[in-house]
């Protein structure tokens, strides 16, 4: 496959045929590649610009203001008006598309100068047809990554070695694997798209996951592994997600096993907010045990999680998080002691449970738990 350079040779082959530098983000509005400015000229620049160049990617709400011109859907160059109030100069954007799909975007700052655009979208056609390559690549690794994780043992075998012969000397590298969820993975316009590698440095394959677990999956580099699921989350539609992270493995044979740590963790960000954003299976505590465990409620705490208890519940699992500590609970609650005792004196009539027994303290509070990740 070509490389960065060839993009970059692209950019300035616009920059040139244009007389003014170009800037190529992806469909994600991450930096590829950008055409020299002169730091003498102004108007070359602005905030903008100049953010996405330094941190090789814009933020939502920037992403926001340029799709409301329609250059997802657009195949001819769209001209966006400036918006000082934010200190965003007027452009021409020239949609980067393959085969009709947008894979991103060649940006200019707009003097008002007439240029040979069709030239330059004869180029912006080229990098559609290297980017869409890269994408068909990185869906290759993705479908292995796939059957890797969630394929029967049967298939297994082959997809490691497939995805073994794809990454080369980098599949002996130690990996961890980031589970997002929820993720929608559909193919409508609301649909999160499947990032590739190239937004996420340090990820090597991405695939989504089907339900359940469900979720996407990154195979990513361990020591890159909080930084995929930190930028994951960043992303507008990935509001309202939680990422867990599996513990750390040399090689790809383990994946399987990292997987269910993943999702694991990732389903106790959700259950546990102290957890959130980003969980760590190493650090999810009685969680990397119940997330083990089939989705069942015992009958005898039932009673207790139906939605009118929401308090006895909550008053329950605080007390016995206290290991049964009645000033330490009181306080957590902000209630009096003798309201504590009314409480838990309601939660055993409901449940039948003695709280002065360990082990139903045991079974009351890991139903408890469990029921948080339901």
């Amino acid at each position: 496959m070509r490389g960065d350079g060839d993009f970059q040779e692209l950019v300035d082959e616009v920059s040139a045929l244009l007389g003014t530098p170009a800037t190529l983000e992806d469909r994600d509005f991450r930096l590829i590649a950008f055409g020299a400015h002169d730091s003498d000229d102004e108007a070359a620049m602005d905030p903008i610009r100049t953010r996405s160049i330094l941190t090789r990617r814009s933020t939502a709400q920037v992403r926001e203001w340029f799709e409301g011109f329609g250059i997802a859907r657009a195949r001819e160059p769209v001209r966006v008006p400036a918006d000082p109030a934010a200190g965003i100069h007027a452009r021409v954007c020239l949609p980067v598309r393959h085969r009709g799909v947008v894979h991103g975007y060649v940006w200019l700052l707009d003097d008002g100068t007439d240029r040979p655009l069709d030239a330059a979208m004869a180029v912006a056609a080229r990098i559609g047809t290297l980017l869409a390559a890269e994408a068909r690549a990185g869906a290759d690794t993705g479908r292995e990554l796939l059957g890797l994780l969630t394929g029967p043992d049967s298939r297994r075998e082959g997809a490691l070695a497939a995805l073994r012969a794809a990454l080369g000397r980098v599949a002996d590298d130690d990996f961890a694997v980031v589970c997002v969820t929820p993720w929608d993975g559909g193919d409508d316009e609301a649909s999160d798209p499947l990032p590739g590698p190239r937004a996420l440095p340090g990820a090597v394959a991405v695939c989504a996951v089907p339900s359940p677990p469900g979720g996407l999956a990154v195979l990513a580099r361990a020591r890159a592994a909080d930084t995929v699921a930190a930028r994951l989350l960043e992303s507008a539609r990935a509001r309202g997600a939680a990422a867990g992270v599996s513990g750390r493995r040399a090689g790809l044979e383990g994946l399987p096993e990292s997987w269910r740590e993943a999702s694991g963790a990732a389903r106790a960000a959700h259950a546990q907010p102290r957890l959130a954003p980003v969980a760590h299976w190493s650090g999810i505590g009685p969680y990397r045990l119940l997330t083990r465990l089939p989705t069942a409620t015992d009958p005898a705490v039932a009673p207790l999680l139906d939605a009118a208890h929401t308090e006895l519940a909550h008053t329950a699992e605080v007390f016995l998080d206290c290991a049964g500590q009645a000033g330490r609970a009181a306080a957590a609650l902000a209630i009096h002691r003798q309201t504590l005792y009314y409480r838990l004196s309601r939660v055993e009539h409901l449940t039948g449970l003695d709280l002065d027994d360990g082990e139903d303290r045991l079974l009351l509070h890991l139903a408890l738990k469990a029921a948080r990740l339901r």
